[in-house]
């Protein structure tokens, strides 16, 4: 088995530490007992110092031997596609899951970012604070009926979904226990514990 590379910036400054994307692929990882490596690129001339690996300067990406992937969705799903831990050997379960990876994208991630870079900028009043409440709605009425999103049981799509939902400050948008209670369930996982902490410790080593 090939080693798994992922890769993240050398240095971020303290505020985005743990939420950085190349959790995901971390968490993952250790999810699914998946061996990986971590490499990166310096966080100075972030724009343009790798856009032969990924075209719009970002992070995360990795590499699979000779499999190259940049966006963390399409990097959670080669992963996912890897173990049965993360992704259902059943079709439709395995259809249901990548509808909810997109969903989590597409749906809550492209309302949660924006309002949180304005949020941190100081503009309480963003315009999108009724949008992302209805988003979280939305979510609440489905996590009030089932403990995981697919299967029965964790899932990548509960990786993702819990991941982009720990920015939203679902608190901060009144009482919502289901999604609470789903974010605790996820969070505590030993996976994701080891990665979140394994992040902080990256970047910390580097101030």
């Amino acid at each position: 088995m090939s080693m798994i590379k992922i890769w993240t910036y050398d240095w971020v400054p303290e505020g985005p530490r743990g939420f950085v994307r190349d959790l995901r692929l971390r968490w993952a990882c250790e999810e699914a007992g998946l061996p990986y490596s971590m490499c990166s690129v310096p966080f100075e001339g972030r724009e343009t110092n790798h856009l032969a690996q990924q075209p719009f300067g970002q992070i995360p990406f990795l590499s699979d031997g000779e499999l190259a992937l940049f966006e963390s969705g399409a990097c959670l799903l080669h992963l996912a596609r890897k173990s049965s831990h993360l992704m259902p050997n059943d079709p439709a379960e395995e259809a249901e899951t990548v509808q909810w990876v997109v969903a989590a994208l597409n749906s809550i991630e492209m309302v949660t970012v924006p309002w949180w870079f304005l949020e941190v900028s100081g503009a309480t009043e963003n315009g999108l604070t009724g949008w992302l409440a209805n988003r979280l709605d939305t979510m609440e009425r489905v996590l009030k009926e089932r403990e995981w999103l697919v299967a029965d049981r964790f899932t990548a799509a509960d990786l993702l979904m819990a991941d982009v939902l720990r920015v939203a400050k679902v608190r901060a948008f009144g009482d919502r226990p289901a999604t609470e209670r789903y974010l605790t369930r996820v969070t505590g996982r030993p996976a994701f514990r080891k990665a979140h902490d394994d992040q902080l410790a990256y970047f910390a080593q580097a101030d």
